[in-house]
């Protein structure tokens, strides 16, 4: 009964408001008809009026955009303004890792995603989810690196899942293995997580980690190697794992020593060890006849700097800034981030120079250029993370953030290698 009193009393609001407000709603047919007359006169004749461009127009100017991003460089240019803001937030991608959602855990400023990535040659492209899906339908996409090439997968999942939302398929017992299936296009992303790409053990004394590896360059992480055969893109990364007491072998003996002081053992630069590393994987993938069941492409991305100020990540280092720098505030040509980024890529080229079949492409995700610019858009003291109280992270990237450039330069360079460009 109370339900159905509930209904009338509604229905009866209802009939005394439609017919009681006659007059009032007389009046106001009346100013509208009036407002209305006035605004298609101030339309038909201005002098500034709106102009509705014909279809074709529109479509003149998207294939114009495509070829400036084919002739220019894409890793080459500036950040400037733009005040559309991010593609997702926080709340419209719950994907988001507790460590990279910055907002969550008290960052204020906003002004650090008003930037976009402005080649010098050319614009580019906002990410068109849509797009991206439509070009990977059927296929498999893995990530494989660090947990930056996480934070890289984790930007796209975020992008993509405002077109569709994805299945959350598979987790290993570690989190270092996830699988996100996107039903309605037959789309696979992955992470693979590896530290180093070629084997790497840590040392156990005494029962306790080290944090002194032993690096295997004859040798594969097989946690990753044995799905490489069943991926059609792989966007690859590792370096901020070089950085540490390392022991290089190679051919059953040591090579050299990172960061070590001990007699006998030759010392070895890091870049040396990262460029040693790369060339072994490159080499692998290039020889893996597993892998000729698909054309794979397998694209390398290229340094991702920290930004860390005033010390390091143990001594008291920081990123508080809140604002890209400019072109001239960096001397990436004098900078050891820029010339590891330098062995990246010519490590690369070397491989695709040396690649021993047409079944496998090589690519470069040019990222070191853009992100030096951008130390505000590390999460800083705003990451919470459980293990590492009292640290900031000047490693990793803010979601939404600077790192969502990086999916906007995937996207032009997959459908330009990928189409043999």
């Amino acid at each position: 009964m109370k339900s159905s009193s509930s209904s009338s009393l509604s229905q009866d609001k209802f009939y005394i408001n439609a017919h009681g407000g006659m007059g009032r709603l007389g009046s106001f047919l009346f100013y509208s008809v009036a407002l209305t007359t006035i605004f298609s006169f101030f339309l038909l004749f201005s002098p500034n009026s709106v102009k509705i461009l014909p279809k074709s127009s529109v479509h003149y100017d998207q294939a114009r955009e495509k070829i400036d991003v084919e002739e220019c460089d894409l890793f080459k240019g500036r950040w400037v303004p733009d005040f559309r803001g991010s593609q997702y937030t926080n709340w419209s991608c719950p994907t988001i890792p507790a460590s990279k959602n910055c907002f969550r855990h008290g960052r204020k400023d906003t002004d650090f995603l008003n930037w976009r990535w402005k080649p010098h040659n050319c614009d580019l492209p906002r990410f068109d989810a849509k797009q991206f899906l439509a070009f990977v339908r059927g296929k498999k996409l893995a990530f494989i690196g660090d947990s930056v090439a996480r934070n890289h997968m984790e930007s796209l999942l975020c992008l993509l899942s405002q077109e569709e939302v994805p299945i959350d398929a598979y987790k290993d017992s570690e989190d270092r293995h996830r699988i996100w299936y996107f039903a309605d296009h037959d789309f696979t992303l992955s992470i693979l997580w590896s530290k180093f790409l070629v084997l790497g053990e840590e040392r156990v004394i005494n029962g306790s980690s080290s944090g002194i590896y032993d690096l295997y360059l004859d040798k594969v992480d097989n946690r990753w190697a044995s799905v490489l055969p069943y991926v059609d893109y792989a966007i690859i990364s590792t370096a901020h794992w070089f950085f540490r007491p390392i022991h290089v072998h190679e051919g059953g003996k040591v090579i050299g020593c990172v960061f070590c002081n001990e007699p006998n053992v030759p010392p070895m630069d890091p870049l040396d060890a990262i460029g040693l590393a790369f060339r072994a994987i490159l080499r692998y993938i290039s020889q893996c006849k597993q892998c000729n069941k698909r054309k794979m492409l397998a694209l390398f991305r290229t340094f991702s700097p920290a930004h860390f100020e005033h010390g390091a990540w143990d001594t008291g280092g920081s990123c508080n800034r809140t604002s890209p720098f400019s072109e001239k505030d960096i001397d990436h040509l004098g900078d050891f981030r820029w010339k590891l980024r330098n062995v990246q890529v010519r490590e690369i080229e070397r491989a695709r120079e040396e690649a021993a079949d047409g079944n496998k492409m090589f690519g470069v995700l040019d990222v070191t250029m853009a992100m030096l610019m951008r130390p505000d858009g590390h999460p800083g003291a705003f990451w919470d993370n459980q293990y590492m109280k009292g640290y900031n992270d000047c490693v990793h990237w803010c979601l939404p953030g600077p790192i969502d450039v990086w999916n906007d330069l995937l996207i032009q360079v997959l459908t330009k290698v990928g189409a043999g460009g």
